[in-house]
């Protein structure tokens, strides 16, 4: 029997590719955390925190909505309700209250927690770049996630028993679990270390004279990763193909010697004891590591193997011609952000507040706050039966060949949306507003 002809044809390929395509996206969706920075009150916040969302955007690239519209009619819900589809996991979420303070909300979905911040200050990206002699370019930094650093984010006992208004320990570990789930996990055996090109530097202010009344202040740097390879003088290392691939083109690929009698008068510098000049062999680094080279090793036959041993026997201290060593820099790239714990909220922004940092409650009002959200859980789960009977009773009304109704999960009998109210309201952050839901501090 002869063998049945497979298509080949371009239409049908691109369409096969596209649907590997698609689960490949899909695959790597589930995997990877994804973002979506959202300034609330479009018109309202100003062109600074409007700026300050574009540089933020940029920080949690290449995972996030980086083109992300909104606008004034758009809502919460209107966000929450694409996280799913989209697999969008965190929500940063800026505003500005009635009374000028802005404020930041991180937020996991589908079901919280949700952390509120207060932004102190903050600079923009393009302040930051100003006030830098040598600013970083940002090329193809954005390509793969910064690497997530934090400092300080675990306190003692004593300085929590110093406050009474201090974050208590078990929400103290669930921010570090908010925060450290932005950006994927980073495996030491996968990862390659020329995909860390940028670093996110979360610094937990500890000391008594920095913080007031045990409040919790976190500091936000965002840098860029350059490395230079050391102990060779500048001179030479420009010699190099590698660093010529970064050099600009125009300058040419090798030094004009036309005036040198002897590129020996280039390489060493009598002046500097057979260096170069004293500022050319300082590095502005901020530390130096030792790194495997990327290279092909070459298959050495019997008489070349024991050569090499003899060679390490001799000299004092063997060496590894795989290994370098690299000056290692950070380069600010913005934006700053000064940001002050103010209230921590158990559900999507509209949930029974766990901590708050001015208002405190007793046991007594805790109780009856903890008493009325379980009787308004009670309420909607009974309102949600009651529409699943209504639903029933409607479809056994119209016979089985009737029509489905429509929206079952949303409408009741009178029309009414089931789900949780979201209105304007649920935009205001102001510190004055009443929080009748903050418990009592242990």
């Amino acid at each position: 029997m002869a063998k049945r002809r497979t298509k080949k044809r371009t239409h049908l390929r691109a369409a096969n590719g596209s649907n590997v395509a698609s689960k490949n996206a899909s695959s790597a969706m589930n995997k990877s955390p994804k973002s979506m920075v959202i300034r609330v009150g479009a018109g309202e916040i100003g062109p600074s925190v409007s700026q300050l969302v574009k540089d933020v955007r940029s920080m949690m690239e290449p995972d996030t909505a980086s083109r992300l519209k909104e606008r004034k009619a758009n809502k919460l819900k209107d966000y929450t309700v694409m996280t799913g589809p989209l697999g969008v996991t965190h929500l940063l979420l800026f505003s500005k209250s009635g009374s000028g303070n802005t404020n930041l909300r991180l937020a996991l979905t589908p079901r919280g927690p949700t952390l509120h911040f207060r932004v102190e200050n903050y600079s923009l990206c393009k302040d930051v770049i100003k006030a830098l002699k040598h600013p970083k370019g940002w090329d193809k930094l954005h390509l793969t996630p910064p690497l997530l650093v934090m400092n300080n984010f675990m306190s003692s006992k004593t300085d929590e028993e110093k406050h009474s208004k201090a974050v208590p320990k078990h929400l103290e570990s669930l921010t570090t679990t908010v925060f450290q789930s932005l950006f994927p996990p980073i495996s030491p055996q996968t990862t390659p270390l020329s995909s860390i090109r940028r670093i996110m530097l979360l610094n937990r202010e500890m000391a008594p004279e920095q913080t007031e009344d045990g409040s919790y202040i976190i500091n936000l740097r965002h840098y860029a990763i350059t490395t230079k390879r050391t102990g060779i003088p500048k001179r030479i290392r420009r010699l190099d193909p590698k660093e010529q691939r970064h050099r600009d083109r125009k300058a040419g690929a090798l030094p004009n010697l036309g005036k040198l009698d002897d590129v020996a008068d280039y390489l060493l510098d009598p002046s500097a004891a057979g260096y170069t000049s004293a500022s050319e062999t300082e590095l502005d680094t901020d530390a130096e590591v030792e790194v495997m080279e990327s290279t092909t090793k070459k298959v050495l036959n019997k008489r070349e193997l024991q050569r090499m041993r003899a060679g390490e026997k001799k000299s004092s201290k063997p060496s590894d011609p795989n290994v370098e060593k690299r000056a290692v820099k950070l380069v600010e790239l913005g934006p700053r952000m000064k940001l002050k714990l103010t209230k921590v909220e158990e559900g999507l922004c509209n949930g029974k507040v766990l901590w708050h940092h001015a208002l405190t409650k007793s046991e007594a009002e805790t109780k009856q706050l903890d008493e009325a959200w379980e009787k308004k859980r009670k309420e909607k789960e009974q309102r949600r039966k009651e529409q699943k009977e209504n639903i029933e009773k409607k479809r056994k009304e119209r016979g089985k060949g009737g029509e489905a109704v429509e929206n079952e999960d949303e409408v009741d009998e009178d029309g009414a949306d089931l789900d949780d109210e979201w209105d304007s309201e649920d935009f205001e952050d102001d510190d004055d507003e009443e929080m009748e839901e903050a418990p009592a501090d242990d």
